[in-house]
């Protein structure tokens, strides 16, 4: 049965979908701990752009303003957490885990106060799929790439593009440098907290749109806790993939396929229940380093101040 479901395109499309909420923040996580800031608050900031991305969009009457909203929220509130962590030296660690437990709350409360017990309107305009031409219509690829939400595309393209935006411009040498080493980069002359901002909003900007993904593309609600832990599975990722673009892009494909493949199995005669643990056993596998040999950012973590 499984070997019929692997030649099934709709499975490896659904992959793809599944993979996209867990890409995006990982990619964001990569960014800031290529600065030097652990940054474990995606869970939070997802719910965050999740949330107001269904506000916006059901009060602006337009999908993509609910988007450039929730882009607009989610570097706010990593800018709050640069703030803390790298001007105040604050825990990263320990003030991500409070923006994750503030955005549920904050969440759950809006939810309740504007929208009421009801939830969110089921008419809330939605990002759209995309058809292309062409691609589609190719036998058993087309199925699985030709036609997708646009976030999907776009978590692509911004794969690519942070890849060569960290390895191929001078911009993205010097983030990583603070990450490396911030007192050799402040001696060169690199203003590290300004770097560490940049970081950690990107990864926020990031990490909201995986969460505007979950409301606007796939489920056109919003819903209390609807990211499910999808923030801490692409912690997971992003050090399966070495804190690399591609390589949490490999990585969250990885667990997309363990979602997608409970999906197309539900009522095959194999218990959906161990099929949906195997998201969570590899993100166990990950954080304990039983697949693979990760090294961090040397810096990554540890708040700098240049008169120690």
């Amino acid at each position: 049965m499984v070997l019929d479901a692997l030649m099934r395109p709709d499975l490896w499309a659904a992959t793809l979908a599944m993979a996209t909420p867990i890409a995006l923040p990982a990619l964001g996580g990569t960014f800031s701990e290529r600065s030097g800031v652990v940054n474990i608050a995606m869970e939070g900031i997802m719910l965050i752009g999740a949330f107001f991305g269904v506000l916006f969009s059901y009060y602006t009457h337009s999908a993509w303003l609910g988007m450039l909203g929730a882009l607009f929220m989610g570097a706010f509130i990593s800018a709050l957490f640069a703030y803390v962590t790298v001007n105040l030296g604050g825990d990263q660690v320990i003030v991500g885990m409070g923006v994750n437990i503030f955005a549920a709350g904050l969440t759950a409360f809006l939810l309740n106060t504007i929208f009421g017990y009801g939830g969110t309107p089921r008419d809330t305009l939605a990002l759209p799929n995309i058809t292309i031409p062409g691609i589609s219509e190719i036998p058993f690829v087309g199925a699985i790439i030709g036609s997708q939400n646009v976030v999907v595309y776009l978590m692509l393209i911004l794969v690519i593009t942070s890849h060569y935006f960290l390895f191929h411009t001078n911009l993205g040498l010097r983030l990583r440098a603070v990450g490396e080493n911030p007192q050799a980069a402040d001696t060169a002359g690199l203003n590290v907290k300004g770097l560490r901002y940049l970081g950690v909003i990107i990864g926020g900007m990031f990490s909201s749109l995986g969460g505007v993904y979950l409301a606007l593309g796939l489920l056109n609600s919003f819903e209390v806790n609807m990211s499910g832990g999808r923030g801490y599975i692409a912690l997971a990722a992003m050090i399966f993939g070495k804190w690399t673009p591609f390589g949490s892009l490999g990585a969250a494909l990885l667990f997309g396929f363990a979602t997608a493949l409970s999906m197309v199995l539900q009522g095959g005669g194999v218990s959906s229940n161990i099929i949906q643990m195997l998201p969570y056993a590899l993100t166990i596998l990950a954080l304990t380093g039983l697949v693979g040999r990760s090294t961090a950012p040397a810096a990554d973590g540890i708040p700098y101040n240049p008169n120690k």
